[in-house]
């Protein structure tokens, strides 16, 4: 069942109108902690280091199966050399800080900080990976 967003769809699991979702782990990870919610698996190739007892939907059965939600910060094409380096320099500083990184991983987040160039390299991977599942799916013309 599509929804506009995790918001209802975590309320109606909760609510035993759904059997399961696939929310981010953001969304749900205080639902299971608490108990509200029974986590299957993270769909992270490796297990989220806030919440290390729940196992990867490889473990649980699916090998190679790996579906990351992640956040990156871009600039318009032609922002300045300098202007990326500073504002990606306190980004990193602020990620490698005890008390963000407690934070970030106590939500389930794995905080990452990679160079601009990694960034870029990574999201031409992901726009290629999801290009072939939509592809393969028959959701969008060859």
């Amino acid at each position: 069942m599509p929804y506009k967003g995790s918001g209802m769809g975590i309320i109606d699991v909760l609510a035993g109108h759904v059997p399961v979702m696939m929310p981010s782990i953001l969304t749900a990870l205080n639902y299971a902690k608490s108990g509200r919610l029974r986590a299957l698996g993270v769909t992270s190739a490796k297990r989220a280091g806030g919440a290390p007892d729940i196992p990867t939907i490889a473990e649980a059965g699916v090998p190679g199966y790996e579906a990351v939600q992640w956040f990156g910060v871009v600039a318009p094409a032609g922002t300045p050399r300098e202007i990326v380096g500073r504002v990606h320099g306190e980004i990193v500083r602020l990620l490698q800080s005890a008390d963000v990184r407690e934070r970030l991983s106590g939500d389930g987040a794995d905080p990452v900080g990679s160079t601009p160039e990694e960034f870029a390299t990574f999201l031409r991977a992901e726009t290629a990976k999801w290009a072939k599942v939509v592809r393969d799916a028959g959701l969008q013309p060859e």
